[in-house]
């Protein structure tokens, strides 16, 4: 045997045993690393439904939030009960830990909402946002071995109370064209006359709904007045009513005028509250700002070049109550062919009835109920609840409502301000434009402190969306 050993076979066995020094030292290194791997991917799984529950927490509290009867107490329970915690509805099994931390949830009003969006701050202790954080220590597999045996996750989500994007809504706008709507509103946020200021809060609402799918470049064709892709249809209502063969003048461009009709009981088929039926081809797609001209709810509205829209002739009183049972009744109609439709009235007026036994005939001049010269404002309020009742989101906008009025209400009294405020299905749902000419600077709505009509239809804009998740850095 040859005694001589190549100097590559010693060199190899030498290698050999250097490569088992390394591996001995490179092997808690490559156990850590592994370790590492796996709690950390425990740890973004555990992190992923901590978020998870924390922003359901989150949006049930904003929808909660939103409720006409809210308080932070009922806000309170919708997040425990939509929370991580144990026994909840987002509870998890292998996360048995998860606790609300101290402080949450926070009622938060934040500027951005009410300055850009217009979401006044009317929640619970005056807020239009809500933040929830939880947290949970979730135990470590290999860490632990390292000297950390636990780790403390934490989430944290901030809801708005509306600006995602609603379910379909049937829209009836009922605007007042008595001859008080002639009149000049000199008021700055408007300066025009009454019934061009009411009209121009209509375009607003308009160019904020949704004429189709958000989804579509074009809603394409409409027969008569609607696409085949709607999305929410908007119908003008007005009083005192028209005659059926006249109410085109209301948007047809030819410079005559629609002939007034009284409140007759029963109201007969040839006079009409409804200038347009609900459509839908206000604008050519949702992402289109600019109203489409040919439509005839747009005309109605003044939206059209060298059409002045909606007459305010007058010829008759103010009453609300016929008109609210009709608008309530063309809504059940429309729900009826779009079940899944929320039903929604706006009605927009100074809040004084005030028709004579002349402007209705037929009507009792004893009674105290629908329908009669007495009562006329607490038969508005009846007509408005019975709507509410019915499931229609009632909102109402005091235009330049006075302190006194609705002079056949004796027992008990009531003025303008507390009619359209009790007519509303929600204090949240009750407008006033009180800097208007002739309004009542004490006719205000807690919930809703703003002024002027272009304000308050972007509010109301807002007010028709649903509750969306906002960056937690909202200021």
């Amino acid at each position: 045997m040859n005694r001589h050993v190549s100097f590559r076979t010693r060199a190899h066995r030498r290698s050999g045993g250097q490569v088992l020094i390394f591996f001995t030292l490179w092997l808690p290194l490559f156990f850590g690393m592994t370790a590492l791997v796996i709690d950390f991917g425990f740890i973004y799984f555990y992190q992923s439904e901590l978020n998870a529950s924390t922003q359901a927490a989150a949006l049930a509290g904003a929808y909660a939030m939103s409720q006409p009867s809210a308080t932070t107490s009922s806000v309170t329970t919708a997040v425990t009960n939509f929370s991580g915690t144990s026994g909840n509805l987002n509870s998890y099994s292998n996360l048995s830990s998860v606790s609300l931390v101290s402080g949450s949830p926070q009622f938060k009003c934040l500027n951005t909402l009410t300055t850009v969006f217009g979401l006044q701050c009317y929640g619970p202790s005056s807020s239009n946002a809500i933040v929830v954080s939880q947290k949970v220590k979730v135990p470590l597999l290999f860490l632990q071995y390292f000297g950390d045996r636990a780790a403390t996750l934490t989430a944290t989500a901030t809801a708005a109370m509306k600006g995602a994007a609603p379910a379909p809504y049937n829209v009836v706008i009922v605007v007042d064209s008595t001859r008080s709507m002639q009149d000049t509103d000199s008021d700055s946020k408007c300066n025009n006359t009454r019934i061009s200021c009411a009209l121009a809060g209509v375009r607003i609402l308009l160019q904020g709904l949704s004429p189709c799918p958000p989804n579509l470049s074009s809603c394409g064709s409409a027969t008569g007045g609607n696409v085949s892709n709607s999305v929410d249809r908007v119908s003008l209502l007005t009083f005192p009513g028209v005659s059926t063969g006249t109410v085109a003048n209301d948007y047809n461009c030819s410079g005559n005028s629609p002939t007034i009709e009284k409140y007759a009981y029963p109201f007969p088929s040839t006079s009409t509250y409804q200038i347009v039926n609900f459509s839908s081809d206000y604008r050519s797609g949702d992402k289109s700002s600019s109203l489409s001209s040919s439509s005839n709810i747009v005309a109605a509205a003044g939206g059209k070049s060298g059409c002045s829209g909606l007459q305010p002739i007058g010829g008759a009183g103010t009453y609300y109550a016929q008109i609210i049972y009709t608008a309530q009744a063309y809504l059940a109609a429309e729900q009826a062919l779009y079940p899944q439709a929320q039903n929604v009235m706006i009605l927009l007026s100074d809040g004084d009835a005030n028709a004579s036994s002349s402007d209705m005939p037929g009507a009792s001049t004893t009674s105290t109920t629908y329908m009669s010269t007495r009562q006329q404002c607490h038969q508005a309020v009846t007509a408005a609840q019975a709507a509410t009742a019915a499931g229609t989101l009632v909102y109402t906008v005091a235009y330049g409502a006075e302190a006194s009025g609705c002079a056949t209400d004796t027992n008990p009294t009531i003025t303008p301000c507390q009619t359209m405020q009790q007519m509303a299905s929600a204090s949240s749902y009750f407008f006033s434009d009180y800097t208007a000419t002739g309004g009542s600077s004490s006719c205000i709505s807690a919930a809703q402190p703003i002024t002027g009509l272009n304000n308050i239809f972007t509010t109301i804009v807002t007010d028709l969306t649903s509750v969306k998740l906002i960056p937690n850095s909202t200021t």
